[in-house]
């Protein structure tokens, strides 16, 4: 036997600035539309996060892993290494058992000689052998729904009630249907979210990351409208990546939920990725708290599955997951919520988004 290959090194690469790193997320089976570089490149353009891959593929060669996070740094929840923030997702993509373990290594190098809070990986297995830092992990639920059938048979799949009737009732109200990126469109979109985020305490985030998210992802990106007349009744956000649909958020007026323009969206959605050729529409995380959302997720026929995010940190009380909002940023932003008009609202979410990461 020869001697043993010498120890892999650890490198920090920058992906909006390194070529590789966009090549390799087009090709990984694994890779999300929150690995790409139009998803990191809007999260600094509006946060100011600075993005980092490590990686054991040397300069000069094509990637094989990557572990792609943010540096977040907050004077109010600290500095810490998050791949990604606001990321439903966003596992290493790394197939080979040693280098997950040199990777995990190094992010927990980092944890003690950048003297950061955590490191938090959303998504995928992490290696379990680390002694040093305390181990936090958080599950999330996380629904999925295959496109393959053909669409008679995913409408059969539905529920009747809450989800099939709703449809038909949106299309018995007349409710319309608008897609695209315009400004008209985003302003009715950032309408109705100011006024879901008030309902569920939380400020909207900033206008900038939606406009930013347009301009990054172009014609991927959709901005469904249904209206009532010239009324937005709903919306929701969609990104397309690979031969994936990624429903990311959605709002409405409560007032008019019973007409069904959630539904509809969501079914004009699948008939037009369907008709791209689209093999699965990603639904998105849940809280396991909210079983309102888990449920609407469940009755469109959805495979749902566990979702985990792992924090290591020097200490449970620097890194344990609280519940959702549970924190000091979270607090704050739901306790805002009660008392300010929309124009202080918007302000208190441009501010209060890049600590809460």
């Amino acid at each position: 036997m020869g001697p043993e290959a010498p120890p892999r090194t650890v490198y920090r690469i920058q992906p909006l600035q390194d070529p590789r790193w966009a090549e390799f997320v087009d090709r990984h089976p694994r890779s999300s539309v929150f690995h790409t570089v139009a998803w990191i490149e809007a999260l600094r353009r509006t946060y100011g996060f600075e993005p980092v891959v490590y990686t054991t593929s040397p300069p000069g060669v094509a990637l094989e892993n990557g572990v792609a996070l943010c540096r977040v740094r907050s004077w109010v929840t600290g500095r810490r290494l998050v791949s990604l923030p606001f990321s439903d997702h966003c596992q290493p993509l790394v197939d080979d058992a040693g280098d997950a373990r040199r990777l995990t290594d190094a992010l927990a190098e980092a944890l003690r000689t950048e003297r950061l809070r955590y490191v938090e990986v959303r998504g995928g297995p992490v290696p379990a052998h680390l002694d040093g830092p305390y181990r936090s992990t958080r599950d999330f639920v996380f629904h999925e729904l295959s496109l393959q059938p053909d669409i008679e048979t995913l409408f059969g799949n539905f529920h009747k009630s809450s989800t099939q009737r709703k449809i038909l009732r949106a299309e018995r109200e007349k409710l319309t249907y608008e897609s695209g990126r315009s400004r008209a469109l985003l302003d009715a979109f950032w309408d109705l979210l100011l006024m879901t985020r008030r309902r569920h305490g939380i400020p909207p985030q900033p206008r900038s990351w939606f406009r930013n998210l347009i301009e990054c992802f172009g014609e991927a990106l959709q901005i469904r409208v249904a209206l009532h007349g010239k009324r937005p009744a709903a919306a929701i956000l969609t990104i397309r990546h690979k031969d994936k649909l990624v429903y990311k958020y959605g709002c409405s007026d409560e007032r008019l939920s019973p007409l069904g323009g959630t539904q509809l969206l969501f079914w004009r959605s699948i008939q037009e990725a369907k008709g791209e050729g689209l093999r699965g529409f990603d639904l998105g995380r849940s809280d396991c708290d909210n079983p309102g959302l888990i449920t609407f997720k469940d009755r469109w026929g959805s495979t749902r599955s566990t979702l985990t995010y792992t924090r290591f940190s020097a200490s449970l009380k620097s890194g344990a997951f609280g519940a959702a909002g549970s924190g000091r940023a979270g607090r704050i932003a739901k306790g805002l919520t009660r008392f300010l008009p929309d124009s202080a609202l918007r302000l208190a979410g441009s501010v209060l988004y890049r600590h809460i990461a």
